[in-house]
């Protein structure tokens, strides 16, 4: 079976070259069933690489390397791509499936350019395609086969990182269709309103499910890691963040470009650098140049292969961008206090926020060359990136109500007015009664503000509530993705301003006193599981007349020969009382355990605002219905 899974992919190969030279050439039906053909034997090889998971075959290297016959059946699955060859596996099938769901959905009654959008992703699935099948096999044998496999990473045999790499490379993976129909309409020298009408549903099909698999990503590393929080600025955080950004940046952009016919050359770009800085992330995620709790592998050579991908995409891209730019017309005049000048200061700020996070991940990097050892943390993007979003949010209730081309400026003043009073508001309330930072007052006060300049831009779009329900869903879907992003800054603002850490040292029978909770430790005791034994402590939680039985676990992979950390959360409502098992101690001949307790408040308010978010992105990704003439 391995064998052919390793021809088929073979064949997918085969196939996407011709849909690239067929594509080029302007044959649009044969370069779409090139591309059906590609994804189907694509598929193939992969469903024989999840077959030989799920059999344990442990004759393919994957396999032995990264599973366990005593591994639950999910975990195996995942394991197909939990992994280094396996990942890039997937990454080719979702390149092939881009490529195939264009062959069948791109509708723009423009044959040549369609073709010539299929050829570019056909060349970028050959290249993926020939990376892995002659850089990174994952259909490698064993001879003689072991009888035992090595098992998956523990850290990631969790349901979270089972959906988590699929869902980032839906996004990573499908802007590079958004790069393939950038390039095509590069070469026609036309990036109208047809072109940006195609490109932005490709581009909320990307967006829609990175969101998602960010937010996975994080969540995971919220429970799983015991670290108590949400977000980190790790390397590899911060490479799914960057292509976000930049999208973010262009689901705005080719909004004007629909409208206006504005911002063309923009647009194509951002189009450009949204594939680019995903190519990018595989490389550092990839290369072994930075140091992850979330990184596949440490592989040199791999990594300059990825390189030298990412080099020559983006010579061909930018280069074709160069020659082109200048020759895409212009759309309709606008002056800088307008919604377009608003969108353009958007765009540039997200740009700016992206490049303020690619400069904090590689200056170590750089610094490293130069000799010299340097850490960029938290604090760093706390005082540039953070920032830079603030500002951008702070304007956006305003500038969403300005007209096209020239905005109207006499209700100025009472927006100004109504921001100073709600951020008077946080403050009195942050000085009398909640005793917050001033910091903190600005960022509840900016929330709020996001939610109320949400609704009232519905309710204006609508003139009167009773249409409010009658709105298209494009209009409720950005006006949940901004609701969305009210409720995470909220979230985000009181749960790293209010919350609440200590550590605990107790015996059996022991108490302590975390955030207005005792803590009682009754017991710690051995359990066993399919492929892991623990140490399981069973706790009790009161405050008041709330109670809460909690058991966090520390578990040891044998086959892996690496612990874990399982924490236990209990939702209050209001918050998260969290607690992480730790080490062992004995002191003065007792034996006492310790614990770190965090108390999160409002901590879902970040997850729900993400899933608001994406749920926006994908209600304007949904299809209009037009009623009949």
């Amino acid at each position: 079976m391995i064998e052919l899974g390793h021809l088929a992919a073979f064949l997918a190969l085969a196939a996407s070259l011709a849909q690239g030279v067929l594509g080029l050439m302007g044959a649009r039906a044969l370069a779409g069933r090139a591309a059906l053909v590609a994804f189907g034997v694509m598929s193939l090889s992969f469903l024989t690489l999840v077959v030989a998971f799920a059999r344990s075959d442990f004759s393919l290297a994957l396999v032995a390397n990264n599973s366990h016959t005593l591994k639950p059946m999910l975990y195996k699955i995942a394991g197909t791509w939990g992994n280094h060859e396996g990942s890039m596996a997937l990454w080719c099938l979702v390149t092939l499936g881009f490529g195939g769901a264009g062959a069948l959905w791109m509708r723009t009654g423009r044959d040549v350019f369609e073709a010539r959008t299929l050829g570019v992703q056909g060349w970028l699935a050959t290249g993926a395609l020939s990376y892995l099948l002659f850089a990174s096999s994952p259909y490698l044998r064993l001879d003689p086969a072991p009888l035992q496999g090595a098992g998956l990473n523990p850290i990631l045999q969790d349901p979270a990182l089972a959906f988590h790499p699929p869902m980032l490379y839906l996004g990573y993976v499908g802007f590079s269709f958004v790069f393939a129909l950038a390039a095509a309409g590069l070469m026609e020298a036309r990036i109208d309103r047809v072109w940006a009408r195609e490109a932005r549903r490709w581009a909320l099909a990307a967006f829609v499910p990175l969101t998602i698999g960010i937010a996975l990503g994080s969540y995971w590393a919220y429970y799983e890691l015991g670290w108590g929080g949400w977000w980190f600025w790790d390397p590899v955080e911060n490479a799914s963040l960057m292509p976000w950004l930049i999208g973010a940046a262009l689901l705005h952009s080719v909004a004007v470009t629909e409208k206006r016919g504005n911002f063309a050359a923009w647009t194509a770009l951002l189009a450009v650098l949204a594939f680019l800085f995903s190519v990018m992330g595989a490389f550092l995620v990839r290369s072994g140049v930075l140091t992850s709790v979330h990184a596949f592998a440490v592989d040199p050579k791999r990594g300059m292969v990825l390189l030298t991908g990412l080099v020559v995409y983006g010579t061909f891209a930018l280069g074709l961008f160069a020659l082109r730019a200048p020759k895409l017309e212009g759309g309709k005049p606008w002056q800088m206090l307008s919604r377009e000048g608003a969108l353009a200061v958007n765009n540039v700020v997200l740009v700016v926020a992206a490049l303020t996070v690619l400069l904090g991940t590689l200056f170590p990097l750089m610094a490293e060359a130069a000799g010299r050892t340097i850490s960029v943390g938290e604090p760093y993007f706390r005082l540039t990136f953070v920032p830079m979003l603030a500002a951008l949010l702070a304007i956006l209730p305003v500038v969403q109500v300005w007209s096209w081309g020239k905005a109207d400026l006499s209700m100025l003043w009472k927006w100004a007015a109504g921001g100073v009073a709600l951020v008077a508001v946080f403050l009195a309330l942050g000085v009398g009664l909640w005793d917050i930072p001033l910091g903190a007052a600005f960022g509840l006060a900016l929330g709020v503000w996001l939610l109320f300049g949400s609704v009232g831009e519905l309710r204006r779009r609508a003139v009167t509530w009773g249409r409010v329900f009658r709105m298209p869903l494009r209009v409720w879907g950005m006006t949940l993705a901004h609701i969305g992003l009210g409720v995470f800054v909220i979230g985000a603002v009181v749960e790293t301003t209010q919350r609440y850490e200590a550590t605990l040292a107790l015996p059996a029978g022991g108490s302590g006193t975390v955030a207005g909770w005792n803590i009682t430790l009754k017991d710690v005791h051995a359990i066993e599981g399919p492929n892991w034994y623990a140490d399981k402590a069973d706790i009790t939680a009161r405050r008041g007349s709330a109670k809460a039985e909690m058991a966090p676990t520390k578990r040891y992979y044998p086959a892996a020969r690496m612990p874990t950390t399982e924490t236990a959360i209990h939702k209050t409502g209001t918050g998260d009382l969290y607690v992480a098992l730790g080490d062992r101690r004995d002191v003065d001949g007792e034996t006492r355990w310790v614990f770190r307790v965090y108390f999160n408040p409002l901590i879902d308010f970040v997850y729900l605002g993400v899933l608001l978010m994406g749920l926006g992105a994908f209600f304007s990704l949904l299809p209009v219905r037009r009623k009949p003439a």
